[in-house]
């Protein structure tokens, strides 16, 4: 699938103000684009995009109008406080002071998936509080920050959560409940477990498991977890653990090169993953035979 990328900002992030953290450019995110930065004041006006954008406020209060004329709105956004713009829509805001931003522009397939595959619209906000938002947006920008390959199926899985929280939150259509989630039947589970294993030491996303099930991404997660009773990701990891576990007990290949093909970053991810899920580390585990 393709990249969602800077291109899909319409100039919002190319703006001479605008100084640039870090951003999901060139790691293969196809339902969202992360960036953070620091944004100077400015007045501007932006064509519509094809991507909804959520703006979490970092710093503040810092006043925001939306919209010109009698027509715009005007409100001091606190830290914490988001901004919401649906896809599709025009947009002229004007900046009061200078602001930390976190921006997630989210595909209108991201969000149909999180809606069942039905249209989603969304209001337009700006200035409310939205707790789990501004907790996703900034578990994203936290594993943006630290990035490790490893962690895709990790991504992948937030950008669910945080298109279903819009949807649920600031959808302007109200919807059915979705009905209790069944499980995976055997012979999906089974496939995606092979899939799992084949893949261990690659980016995993969360499209390729679920097409292995023959299930949208939002169906595979929710039907993934009735089944384990956990996220396709932490699976993926205790795989990753058992089969590192296998080496280190039965080989004598370097602990780096275990790290590595069994799909951890590096030696310190391995090193860190064990400690905290079997209290011991490499070296001890390989010692103890």
């Amino acid at each position: 699938m393709t990249e969602v990328g800077l291109a899909d900002t319409v100039g919002m992030l190319r703006r001479p103000g605008v100084r640039t953290r870090h951003t999901s450019s060139g790691l293969g995110w196809d339902r969202l684009y992360l960036s953070t930065q620091q944004e100077q004041p400015y007045r501007a006006a932006f064509d519509p995009a094809p991507t909804s954008l959520l703006i979490l406020h970092c710093s503040g209060p810092v006043t925001v109008r939306r919209g010109l004329g009698t027509e715009g709105r005007s409100r001091t956004v606190p830290a914490g406080g988001v901004f919401l713009q649906p896809a599709g829509r025009a947009l002229s805001v004007e900046l009061g002071g200078r602001l930390d931003t976190i921006h997630a522009y989210l595909t209108d397939e991201a969000l149909r998936d999180a809606n069942g595959g039905r249209p989603v619209e969304l209001s337009e906000e700006f200035g409310v509080s939205d707790p789990l938002a501004e907790q996703l947006m900034l578990a994203l920008e936290s594993t943006l920050r630290s990035w490790e390959p490893s962690a895709r199926t990790y991504t992948d899985h937030l950008t669910g959560m945080l298109a279903a929280q819009l949807v649920r939150r600031h959808g302007t259509r109200a919807s059915a409940p979705p009905p209790a989630p069944s499980g995976l039947s055997g012979r999906q589970l089974a496939a995606v477990r092979e899939l799992m294993e084949q893949r261990l030491p690659e980016p995993l996303p969360i499209t390729d498991l679920a097409g292995a099930a023959s299930l949208s991404p939002s169906q595979f997660t929710r039907r993934f977890r009735a089944s384990t009773g956990r996220s396709p990701h932490q699976y993926l990891l205790s795989l990753r653990l058992e089969a590192a576990c296998r080496l280190l007990r039965t080989t004598s290949v370097p602990i780096a090169e275990v790290a590595a093909v069994c799909g951890f970053s590096h030696q310190e991810h391995l090193t860190r993953v064990m400690r905290a899920r079997l209290g011991t580390t490499p070296a001890a585990l390989r010692r103890s035979g």
